[in-house]
């Protein structure tokens, strides 16, 4: 014969011996899902996805290019490209380089590019620790519900040594 579910007052004061008001939210939130049955939720990254806005979404996406080799190799093809155009190619046909050394126009170029680049990748970094902190609670709370659930499993079987004990007797 199966018992009734239990509720997750009734396991809080079960399993750890105290109110379910005396548990954080966290906690209790772990003790509802375990009352309830439920067993999978979203994982730490389709939590961060769900709640992203358009502008983090932008700001992963710069930061995974600007952080990337691709962009390193192919940014340094361009900057090496405009200094040979802008000191012999362009002299060697007749024409005058359109921002000659010292590559004042360049400078301006990667200094504007430098001010929008750098907080994008700020906006990313802080979005990853976002989804460092979605992970760590997901954590926790899977944790503890393995430890409840063990400590569940754990009297379950006490009481049945316990029953089985009592049949030898008798």
């Amino acid at each position: 014969m199966r018992k009734a579910p239990k509720t997750a007052e009734e396991l809080c004061t079960e399993l750890l011996g105290r109110t379910i008001d005396q548990v954080d939210a966290e906690e209790r939130r772990v003790l509802e899902r375990i009352a309830s049955g439920q067993i999978e939720d979203l994982d730490a990254q389709e939590e961060a996805a769900l709640h992203a806005t358009w502008g983090q979404r932008l700001a992963d996406r710069v930061a995974a290019v600007g952080g990337s080799w691709s962009f390193i190799v192919g940014f340094g093809v361009v900057l090496v490209s405009w200094m040979l155009v802008n000191s012999r190619i362009l002299e060697d046909l007749g024409l005058h380089p359109f921002d000659a050394y010292p590559y004042i126009f360049l400078n301006l170029m990667l200094s504007m590019l430098a001010a929008i680049q750098a907080p994008v990748i700020m906006m990313s970094q802080n979005r990853q620790s976002q989804k460092d902190r979605i992970a760590a609670r997901h954590d926790y709370e899977v944790n503890l519900r393995t430890q409840l659930e063990i400590i569940r499993l754990h009297r379950r079987f006490d009481r049945l040594l316990d029953k089985l004990g009592e049949g030898d007797e008798g």
